[in-house]
């Protein structure tokens, strides 16, 4: 079983900070070609240099709910690195609101920018993937790995985090359908539920609440806060070879947490 993906070209959305920033340099450490991907222009500039690793590192900054853009990914992902073998949606949103009084519009902005631009964004990559294996000679050959963050969020029920649960569990099975309807092209699907995970938010949410950090290790059976680099050698094992034969599952990463997690204690 290799889990190798030097030489593969990787799109990571979500890259200029967070969980995407650490998924997208884990996977150039690798040897992979990676397009960062994210809405933040300046904070890309600041964490990617095109011209680092050889060039097997670009950037590209525009907002991925929009339908063009995404277009425009895809088109600079292929000028920079001729193919495209995996996806990474990384690119999360997260609000809290009172579930009695919440405002539509931050429902909407959840599914859109959670979901929809996920959800998107596969669907044009999974038709590029196809239409290069057509090009390659490559028909009904392994040709492709979509990998969708998403958290165990989608199977709790934390109150405040309603919108963002709804969203998480829509793309959760968008993944699943997704992998049925691409399995026959070659393409797997599958997602990564994660659950706390020491990124700069939580770093920043322990700053404001200190007692959340025991809270959090008192509820989580292995006692700790996962490290980014966890999260991306799991969605590394996802978008290797190695992991050929599997496709639409959910592999949750959090620490055995959602064997005995009680509802009012803070995920993220």
């Amino acid at each position: 079983m290799t889990l190798s993906i030097s030489g593969k070209t990787a799109i990571v959305t979500g890259a200029a900070n967070g969980i995407g920033l650490a998924i997208a340099r884990h996977f150039v450490d690798r040897g992979a070609n990676v397009m960062f991907a994210d809405i933040d222009e300046a904070k890309l500039a600041a964490e990617v240099d095109d011209a680092a690793h050889d060039g097997r590192q670009r950037h590209f900054a525009g907002d991925l709910c929009q339908k063009l853009t995404a277009q425009n990914l895809l088109s600079a992902t292929i000028d920079a690195f001729e193919r495209i073998d995996i996806l990474v949606n990384a690119s999360r949103s997260v609000a809290r609101a009172d579930p009695l009084s919440i405002d539509d519009d931050v429902i909407s902005d959840m599914l859109r920018q959670n979901l929809m631009a996920s959800l998107r964004l596969s669907q044009m990559t999974a038709r590029r993937m196809i239409s290069q294996a057509e090009k390659d000679g490559r028909t009904g050959q392994p040709i492709g790995s979509i990998i969708n963050i998403s958290s165990i969020a989608a199977r709790l029920a934390q109150p405040e985090l309603m919108a963002y649960s709804i969203a998480c569990a829509g793309l959760d099975q968008a993944t699943r359908s997704l992998a049925v309807a691409l399995a026959p092209q070659g393409i797997r699907v599958n997602g990564v539920a994660f659950g706390s995970l020491m990124s700069a938010s939580m770093q920043a949410a322990l700053k404001d609440h200190p007692g959340w950090r025991d809270e959090i290790t008192a509820n989580t059976p292995m006692g700790r806060i996962a490290a980014p680099v966890e999260l991306a050698e799991a969605v590394q094992f996802l978008a290797a070879d190695g992991s050929g034969f599997v496709t639409g599952q959910i592999l949750t990463v959090d620490g055995g947490r959602t064997l005995i997690d009680p509802v009012n204690v803070p995920i993220f």
